[in-house]
């Protein structure tokens, strides 16, 4: 299957520009990761936020975490943040989420173009793009890093069906340890002063221990997304005592909404993959939590 193709591309709905001979990443998680019809999707998506119970937070949400598996183990825990969102608007959107399938150092940016889902086409914010590229060296194009990647992806119906058109940067971390992340965080932030962002950290938590043992790994993490200590959970996953596959993705979504100074931190909900398949001799660990400024 070719993952990316070159178009001449008109959107007729007067919110996203025309974007010409520029690059179009097709889905690859559509029918597989969550569902490939669009009215079931919308379905589903809906009926993950109907469950949620309404909650009012203090402050705007400039930051969130939400995990990146299958909608069947994952969607109903990425629901209690996107929910939060629904009807909000931002200048950008930015996703955050780690490689899995391609080694490389440091950071690909998806720059131009945009993102397929059956839901439609969403924009790469171009001009914050190439800013960011500007502000860090760790910030380069690797295109085969986006082609199989689902951390991004994954996040993306949910942000269409909470926020409708937005445009959004597609980031996809092969350093995950500190120096990355700090210089990652510091260059979305200095470019974009000025606009109104969300920083999305893509991430589940340990994998393939019994409940027990994912539950005491998990703990780590959780007191600190709820604490909104993002040194702390760096050191946590560097000594060994907390994992997670979006560790980076997480600290540097952490770390920006702070620099937007985010001063509430809110874990919403945590879950792992037992509770929905029963099976609790190897699962995987799945949080939300979102970060807001007064």
């Amino acid at each position: 299957m070719v993952l990316i193709f070159w178009i001449h591309l008109k959107v007729w709905s007067g919110d996203l520009s025309e974007m010409a001979m520029n690059a179009l990443r097709k889905s690859v998680i559509a029918g597989s990761w969550y569902p490939g019809a669009p009215s079931i999707l919308r379905r589903d998506i809906q009926n993950y936020f109907d469950l949620v119970p309404d909650l009012e937070l203090e402050g705007e949400v400039v930051g969130l975490i939400a995990p990146h598996a299958g909608y069947t183990y994952s969607g109903q825990v990425a629901a209690n943040v996107y929910k939060l969102i629904r009807g909000k608007k931002y200048d950008a959107v930015i996703v955050v989420g780690p490689s899995h399938r391609v080694a490389f150092h440091g950071v690909s940016i998806f720059s131009k173009g945009g993102y397929e889902t059956p839901l439609g086409i969403v924009p790469v914010a171009e001009e914050l793009a190439e800013k960011i590229k500007i502000l860090s060296k760790t910030v380069v194009e690797i295109p085969e890093a986006h082609f199989q990647e689902h951390s991004v992806e994954i996040q993306l119906p949910f942000l269409q069906i909470a926020l409708g058109d937005f445009s959004f940067i597609p980031l996809v971390m092969g350093d995950q340890n500190a120096k990355t992340c700090r210089e990652l965080a510091q260059a979305i932030h200095k470019a974009s002063l000025g606009k109104k962002i969300l920083i999305v950290g893509s991430s589940d938590l340990s994998h393939f221990y019994n409940d027990n043992m994912a539950k005491k790994l998990d703990a780590v993490v959780l007191r600190h997304l709820k604490d909104g200590d993002a040194v702390g959970l760096l050191e946590s996953l560097e000594n060994g005592t907390a994992e997670a596959c979006g560790g980076g993705p997480m600290v540097v979504a952490m770390l920006t909404a702070r620099m937007m100074n985010a001063n509430r931190a809110h874990l919403l909900k945590y879950t792992n993959s037992g509770d929905v398949t029963g099976d609790t001799s190897s699962v995987v660990g799945y949080a939300a939590a979102v970060y807001c400024k007064e």
